[in-house]
């Protein structure tokens, strides 16, 4: 082929932001049997009888037509269920989908000639550090300014003064917060959060993930004000990982923008089967959580008496700091014993493990390989 016909090399064709993107890193997936899965905060209990039932009934001649592509009977259950209206709520392919819609909906893509403080906040995506690393990814997919706002040594929720002592913008045109936490399972007050919806200009994200296993919600706020929204999944709680169901819920117009980008059939229908039984079957789930509750707080004390460090948490994982050994140490060896915890090697975290709450069996088996390596360290 002569030079004038060249084709161009692939690499060529990317926008140059995508060059140097560093994708979402998910936790590690098991590849041999036998591994016991902490790592990726999923519930170990199957889902509702009801709920595979549901799926069962659901995988028939249907299969061969579009699901509902607004997902209006499973929208008109969460109202029901969060005494809201279905105006309030837009379904998306797990919460993750609604969260990078709402990068393109809400804030513009830089423009390094747009200098002005209104044109900067504008642009804006703004979040503490740590928390969701998927937060950043969809800033720089976007090509938007990004915002971190590091958060105390205890991941506390700064107040309002405090922020306005750091590099927080009020006016961001869209901010992320975890509530609570992730990765330290602090949670965070309906009192405090508010005040910061008061003080905040742009729209504000209240990802709720972990919601189920905390004391309490905001969703209050997410009805009380205009530019708020509240992000849920089906996937921590409700064992639906699989099918990948989240909502938002919100101010009906901020509801209507981001349905005006979304795709046209962006949540599979035995998804939404399997999230509409799960809604018929919450006592369930309440029999879970509690187990998963008592279960966190037997891991703490259990970590606690080997002198571990483990953060107060209103999540379905703890966040722990080992004595006598280095966090990546623990990781490591849990692994070598076939046992997966996530460790973050990122500054101000990198000292702690996050360990998903398992069955009894899986917990048991966890603090017997933790105590078998301090045994071999000491």
């Amino acid at each position: 082929m002569s030079a004038k016909h060249k084709l161009p090399s692939p690499a060529s064709l990317f926008r140059p932001l995508i060059r140097k993107l560093h994708g979402y890193v998910p936790g590690e997936q098991p590849k041999v049997r036998g591994l016991i899965k902490l790592n990726t905060n999923e519930n170990p209990a199957p889902p509702s009888p009801k709920v595979l039932r549901a799926i069962q009934k659901a995988t028939d001649d249907r299969l061969r037509l579009y699901p509902d592509p607004t997902a209006q009977p499973l929208r008109e259950a969460l109202a029901d269920f969060h005494d809201c209206k279905p105006a309030n709520i837009i379904v998306g392919n797990g919460s993750d989908e609604l969260l990078a819609l709402a990068t393109r909906c809400f804030v513009e893509p830089k423009q390094p000639d747009d200098n002005s403080n209104r044109q900067i906040a504008g642009q804006t995506i703004q979040y503490f550090t740590p928390s969701y690393s998927l937060y950043p990814i969809l800033a720089n997919i976007h090509g938007a300014r990004i915002n971190e706002v590091k958060l105390p040594r205890d991941f506390s929720l700064p107040d309002n003064d405090a922020l306005k002592a750091s590099n927080w913008n009020f006016n961001a045109a869209l901010t992320y917060v975890t509530t609570p936490n992730a990765p330290s399972g602090r949670g965070y007050r309906t009192r405090d959060l508010a005040k910061l919806c008061e003080a905040q200009k742009g729209v504000l994200i209240l990802d709720e993930a972990y919601v189920d296993f905390a004391r309490e919600n905001a969703l209050r706020l997410a009805k009380r004000y205009p530019h708020v929204l509240i992000s849920r999944t089906f996937s921590k709680a409700y064992s639906l990982c699989f099918q990948r169901v989240g909502y938002f819920i919100g101010h009906p117009a901020l509801i209507a923008a981001l349905d005006r980008i979304r795709d046209s059939y962006n949540t599979n229908g035995l998804g939404q089967a399997a999230a509409l039984a799960t809604l018929s079957d919450l006592g369930y789930y309440q029999k879970q959580f509690a187990r998963i509750l008592e279960l966190r707080s037997k891991t703490t004390e259990e970590l606690a008496a080997l002198g571990f460090d483990v953060l107060p948490s209103q999540t379905n994982f703890i966040f722990a700091k080992p004595s006598g050994i280095t966090a990546a140490e623990w990781f490591e060896k849990l692994r070598e014993r076939k046992i997966l915890t996530r460790w973050f090697d990122k500054p101000g975290i990198r000292g702690r493990l996050r360990i998903t709450i398992g069955t009894e069996k899986e917990m048991a088996r966890f603090l017997s390989a933790t105590r078998a390596i301090l045994r071999g360290t000491r």
